[in-house]
C-alpha cells in the first residue's frame, strides 16, 4: 500500500532499495559485532548521493525535495539503523542547520563537503541539563572582540566521534533565555574543543555518539549562523526536518519488521497449520499494516507540505510520534509472532527491536511531539 508518487521519486525508491538490499543488507552483523561503519561504507553511501538528497544542487545537494529524501530515507530503513543515524546526523540536521541558518559564506564553505561526506557533521545541542528542554542550555558564548568564547559540554552527539565539524548551540546571554541562543560552525580542531569517549548505548550500534566539552574555546564571529540570539529559532526549523525524516525512517523500519512478520507467520507450522491461520496472530498483522499506512502518509503529507514551502511543525511533530509509536508497536509485535526465534541475535529482528526504542526519545521525546502539538492546537490566531 504505497501512495502514489511522481516517476521520478519512484526511480530513486528503487534504487535506494537495491543499493541498500545488496550492497547494505550483508553488512548488518559485521556492524553490529564491531560496533563500527567503515569508511568505505560511508564513502559508498555518499557514492550514491544519499548524504545530498533534499539539498538543492546550488549547494551541492542532489535535489529530489524534502519528500524524495523522506522515501529515501524510508528504503534506508530496510538496513541496520545505525547506517541513516550517520547520514542524519551529518547532513539530516548539521547540514540543514547550517543550510537553514547560513549566511551564503558559511554555505558555500561547508554544504559539498557535508554532502558529498568528504566531511563528517555533527548536531550539538542537547546538554546534561538540557535535553529536551532546549531553550535551557547552559553552555555559553562570550563575545571577545572579532570572536565568541565558549565554555560548557554537550551529551548524546551523534557522530561527535568522527566528525569533522559540528554545529554548536550556545546562549550568548542568558538573561533573554531561548532569546539568546546563537549557533555557531565549529571545525574539530579548534583549540578548547574536548570530545569524550563513544557512548556505550542499547542500539544503534555502529552509529557513534560522545560528550563533548568546550574550555575557553574561541570561534570567529564569521563561523555564527545568522544573527546573535537566533539559534533557537534555526534548532527549531532544523527539528522540524530532522523529525520528518527519523518519521520516514520508523516507517521503513516498521515495513521491513511487518514484511517479515508476514513471511514467518505463513511458513511457521503449529498444530498441524500456519500460525498465520490464528485470528490472535491476524489481528496483529493488520493492527501493523493499518498503522504504516497511516504513518507513511502523515510523512509524505509533512514533506510535500514543506516542499511547497509551507511551515510544517505541527505536521513533524504528528508524523513523528505516530510514526515512532507505531514502530514500538509492531517491532514488539514482530519479536512476539517469531516467538523464541525473535529474541535470538541470530536474527535480525532482535537487533532491529533494541534499535527501535530510541526513536520515541531523541530529536524529541513522544512527550515533547504532544506539547508541540498542543502548543500549536492552543496558540492564539
Amino acid at each position: 500500500m504505497q501512495p502514489t508518487l511522481p516517476e521520478e521519486l519512484r526511480l530513486l525508491q528503487r534504487s535506494v532499495r537495491q543499493f541498500v538490499e545488496e550492497k547494505l543488507q550483508p553488512l548488518e552483523r559485521e556492524i553490529e559485532a564491531k560496533d563500527e561503519i567503515s569508511r568505505p561504507v560511508i564513502d559508498a553511501m555518499a557514492a550514491m548521493g544519499l548524504f545530498g538528497l533534499g539539498f538543492s544542487e546550488d549547494v551541492g545537494g542532489q535535489g529530489f525535495g524534502k519528500l524524495g529524501y523522506c522515501v529515501a530515507v524510508e528504503q534506508l530503513a530496510r538496513a541496520n539503523a545505525s547506517l541513516w543515524n550517520v547520514i542524519g546526523g551529518s547532513a539530516g540536521l548539521c547540514g540543514t542547520a547550517i543550510d537553514t541558518g547560513g549566511p551564503d559564506a558559511l554555505r558555500r564553505r561547508y554544504l559539498p563537503d557535508l554532502l558529498s561526506a568528504r566531511k563528517i557533521g555533527a548536531y550539538a545541542l542537547s546538554e546534561p541539563g538540557a535535553g529536551s528542554d532546549a531553550g535551557s542550555l547552559k553552555t555559553a558564548a562570550r563575545r571577545d572582540g572579532e570572536a565568541y568564547v565558549l565554555d560548557g559540554a554537550k551529551t548524546f552527539i551523534t557522530n561527535a566521534p568522527i566528525a569533522d565539524l559540528f554545529v554548536v548551540f550556545a546562549n550568548a546571554d542568558r538573561e533573554k533565555g531561548s532569546k539568546g541562543i546563537t549557533a555557531f560552525v565549529v571545525e574539530r580542531a579548534t583549540a578548547g574543543l574536548e570530545v569524550g569517549p563513544n557512548d556505550a548505548k542499547m542500539g544503534l550500534h555502529g552509529s557513534t555518539t560522545a560528550q563533548l566539552f568546550f574550555h575557553e574555546m574561541h570561534v570567529p564571529v564569521e563561523q555564527r549562523l545568522g544573527p546573535e540570539g537566533g539559534g533557537f529559532q534555526v534548532a527549531l526549523r532544523t527539528l522540524d526536518y530532522g523529525r520528518m525524516g527519523l518519521a520516514a525512517h520508523a516507517v521503513g523500519a516498521a515495513q521491513r519488521l511487518h514484511e517479515a512478520s508476514v513471511a514467518h507467520a505463513k511458513a511457521r507450522v503449529q498444530f498441524a497449520k500456519p500460525i498465520a491461520a490464528q485470528q490472535a496472530i491476524q489481528w496483529m498483522l493488520a493492527d501493523a499494516a493499518v498503522e504504516i499506512h497511516a504513518a507513511r502518509l502523515m510523512v509524505y503529507d509533512a514533506a510535500s507540505r514543506a516542499d511547497r514551502g509551507e511551515r510544517v511543525t505541527d505536521r513533524a511533530a504528528m508524523a513523528k510520534l505516530f510514526a515512532t509509536e507505531a514502530l514500538g508497536r509492531v517491532a514488539d509485535a514482530a519479536v512476539q509472532i517469531h516467538g523464541g526465534m525473535g529474541y535470538m541475535r541470530e536474527l535480525w529482528i532482535e537487533r532491529a527491536y533494541r534499535d527501535a526504542r530510541i526513536y520515541r526519545i531523541y530529536e524529541g521525546t513522544s512527550e515533547i511531539q504532544r506539547l508541540v502539538i498542543a502548543g500549536g492546537l492552543l496558540a492564539d490566531s
